[in-house]
């Protein structure tokens, strides 16, 4: 099991930047949790279906959704077991809760943590 603590929304202009966090732990594996889980963030608009924002890969291969290609970027500190999200020129239409999520390379289970809301003004 993992467990995974999002930060760093806000409120921010259209235009501005902002970098989520998230900090993965587990009782059962110490060390770099990366080597073991596929990790990405998700997003959820009110009314909407929660969609996949920008995914990173054990190995370090790493895909966005279009919406977020040129603007975001996805990347991770083993060392810290932290996941980042560094959103740039941010649009009224990012305003979502974001959401870190764990995947077992072993498995398909889903690992989630609570959310972080990001608003972006027009």
């Amino acid at each position: 099991q993992v467990q995974l603590v999002e930060s760093g929304g806000g409120l921010v202009q259209a235009g501005g930047s902002l970098r989520l966090s998230c900090a993965a732990s587990s009782s059962a594996h110490s060390g770099n949790l990366f080597m073991i889980y596929d990790m990405g963030w998700y997003r959820q608009a009110p009314g909407e279906q929660r969609e996949l924002v920008a995914r990173i890969r054990s190995w370090g291969a790493t895909n966005y959704a279009d919406s977020a290609k040129g603007r975001f970027t996805i990347s991770r500190d083993n060392a810290q077991n932290t996941l980042y999200l560094q959103m740039n020129s941010l649009k009224p239409e990012d305003t979502a809760v974001y959401y870190c999520n764990a995947r077992p390379i072993s498995d398909s289970l889903d690992y989630w943590g609570q959310g972080t809301q990001v608003t972006v003004s027009s």
